[in-house]
C-alpha cells in the first residue's frame, strides 16, 4: 500500500506542475485557460508541491495571495496525511 501512495503523490504532482505550465502558456497566448478551481482541486488532491513548484518556476499566479495561501494549506494537509498513511495508519502493513 505504501508504494501506491507514493506513486499517486508523484503522479498528481507531475500532472499539477504540467497544468501550471500549460495555463501559463495559454495566458501568454491569450487562449483558453485552465479554470482556477481545477488548479486548486489538483493541489487539494495532493498536487500542492507541484503547484508551488509551477508557480515559482513559471512565475504563474505568484501575485495572487489566495493561491499561496490555499496551496500552502493543501501542502500542510497532505504532509500530515502522508505521514499518517505511511507511518501511523493501522492499515500500514
Amino acid at each position: 500500500m505504501n508504494i501506491a501512495i507514493i506513486i499517486y503523490y508523484i503522479l498528481i504532482n507531475i500532472i499539477t506542475f504540467i497544468l501550471y505550465h500549460v495555463d501559463k502558456d495559454k495566458a501568454q497566448k491569450h487562449a483558453w485557460r485552465i479554470p482556477e478551481k481545477v488548479l486548486f482541486l489538483m493541489a487539494f488532491f495532493g498536487g500542492a508541491p507541484g503547484a508551488l513548484g509551477g508557480m515559482e518556476l513559471f512565475h504563474h499566479k505568484t501575485r495572487k495571495a489566495y493561491f499561496w495561501i490555499l496551496n500552502i494549506l493543501a501542502l500542510t494537509i497532505h504532509v500530515v496525511l502522508m505521514y499518517w498513511l505511511l507511518f501511523r495508519s493501522p492499515l500500514n502493513l
